[in-house]
């Protein structure tokens, strides 16, 4: 999060919270106000329950930072394309706005990713918003079915044959459609702690590295 604020460049961000995911609870939206505030935001939202509670283009292009939140990436997107999010979102994309979140979050600008927005036994989700042409996979650390599911969407054409993957806690930054960093949100060992991931279809078979946080792209 940290890092995403002062890529704005700006003494006091404009953030746009996005907790479509988890059915924007009041509980979620005090939470992220809290922390945001205590950064040094001007924070706004953008609600679709039980109606849309702003014209989505116009508050999401207002913002320096869209952050969005964890919960049921399925929904989200569902959601999004019934209200027109989606095509606000690439709208604040282009204006260079910076998009932001964590888990459903992060999945939902890539083409797909696993999601146990299905129930308990994790699933693929193929229609992502796709402003970030790979797949996604997250709580790679934390969850046991994660990494293979991935390994075997990638492997069988379900998703993308290119994937990038990250533990809890920890980021890629993106420009445009291109990986420039690894970051996290708390000091770790970019040998032995949390880590991002790059999963690629190579000759038929799956091959995966590993990007320590401070990984920088070329």
């Amino acid at each position: 999060m940290l890092d995403a604020l002062a890529m704005t460049k700006k003494t006091r961000p404009r953030v746009c919270l996005v907790l479509t995911a988890a059915g924007d609870p009041d509980d979620y939206y005090a939470r992220c106000y809290e922390a945001f505030n205590v950064a040094g935001c001007d924070v706004t939202e953008l609600r679709l329950f039980p109606q849309p509670s702003s014209e989505p283009e116009e508050r999401l292009t207002g913002a320096d930072l869209v952050w969005v939140g964890g919960g049921s990436v399925a929904n989200l997107l569902a959601l999004w394309r019934l209200h027109g999010v989606d095509h606000a979102m690439r709208a604040a994309w282009e204006h260079g706005v910076i998009l932001a979140g964590v888990s459903a979050g992060s999945i939902c600008w890539h083409a797909g990713g696993t999601t146990d927005s299905f129930g308990p036994m994790l699933q693929p989700v193929t229609n992502g918003l796709g402003f970030l042409p790979y797949a996604n996979g997250v709580h790679y650390d934390s969850e046991a079915q994660r990494r293979p599911l991935l390994h075997q969407l990638v492997s069988d054409g379900t998703l993308p044959p290119l994937a990038y993957a990250t533990d809890d806690r920890v980021g890629i930054w993106y420009e445009g459609t291109e990986p420039m960093a690894v970051v996290a949100d708390m000091a770790v060992s970019a040998s032995e702690g949390p880590a991002a991931y790059r999963i690629e279809l190579v000759g038929g078979d799956i091959v995966e590295w590993r990007l320590g946080v401070g990984t920088t792209f070329s």
